[in-house]
């Protein structure tokens, strides 16, 4: 994976390696991939679920997915390291068309399968992978015929490890408009762009922007800030956690635009929230 958004990526494969400190980002992935953790350890949380990925295992993420993706190196300080093989709807449409194969799946069939998903342990997929290792490790380029040959591969071991989630694999229509209440109040601590919010939800941003007003009588700018600062005096309050583990938890950039916004709306720095000599002035001053 890479610090910049997964749809800035025009290669299908790639190897990315992180410093050895923590990175974190919000993703919007708009093909599906396959990423194997060569080094280090992967967290990968959604609105509704969090799975862990450590050294020698492979991951299959689905398109159009919105989560966290946070980076670990190894406790050596061996920087964290994976190969990554996107799998893009053109792609797939070309594989039926060379494989002779009509396939037309159920509209809820992707449904039927996780976002993010472990593959089952692989002998072939192990080496399908070392062998891309080799190429980068020795500084040559993929070039395009190797490419197709090497996603294809990919493509062939899926079937064969997991049959229901190749079958998913070649379901290209986009979702319709989706309820918009639903969607933002689960996934509103993702700090991605409205642009990235419309898609998600069958909407064009003007649309977006004209029902979001209607559902929840303001603007979305000033409804997520509200909420994730809602949703932050709750952390900090009630779970005890700092200023400075929630404020990226919760959808904002860096500490001092939150702390700001925190007091603006709260009267007090969030570092305040808990601490009892703030909490024995405010008491007086009542």
């Amino acid at each position: 994976m890479s610090e910049e958004d997964f749809s800035f990526r025009r290669q299908s494969i790639f190897c990315s390696v992180r410093a050895n400190k923590m990175t974190e980002k919000e993703q919007f992935v708009p093909a599906h991939v396959l990423i194997h953790v060569l080094s280090g350890w992967l967290s990968v949380v959604e609105a509704d679920s969090r799975n862990t990925f450590e050294k020698g295992q492979t991951l299959f993420v689905r398109r159009s997915t919105l989560a966290k993706f946070t980076k670990y190196p190894e406790e050596s300080g061996e920087p964290f390291k994976t190969l990554s093989i996107f799998i893009r709807k053109t792609f797939l449409q070309d594989h039926l068309k060379k494989e002779g194969i009509a396939y037309d799946p159920p509209a809820d069939h992707a449904g039927a399968c996780c976002r993010v998903k472990k593959l089952p342990p692989s002998a072939l997929l192990d080496n399908l992978f070392e062998s891309l290792r080799l190429y980068f490790d020795s500084g040559m380029t993929l070039g395009r015929e190797l490419s197709d040959i090497k996603t294809r591969e990919a493509v062939w071991l899926i079937r064969q490890l997991d049959l229901p989630l190749y079958e998913s694999l070649f379901h290209f229509t986009d979702p319709g408009k989706i309820d918009l209440e639903d969607f933002m109040s689960k996934n509103f601590v993702f700090n991605v762009s409205l642009t990235t919010f419309s898609r998600m939800t069958g909407r064009s941003l003007s649309t977006f922007k004209r029902d979001f007003k209607k559902v929840f009588d303001e603007p979305p700018s000033r409804w997520l800030k509200k909420k994730r600062l809602e949703h932050a005096y709750y952390l900090i309050k009630e779970k005890h956690k700092a200023p400075s583990d929630v404020y990226l938890e919760v959808g904002f950039e860096n500490l001092s635009h939150f702390s700001s916004s925190f007091k603006e709306v709260y009267g007090r720095n969030p570092s305040a929230l808990n601490d009892p000599h703030s909490k024995a002035i405010l008491a007086c001053a009542r």
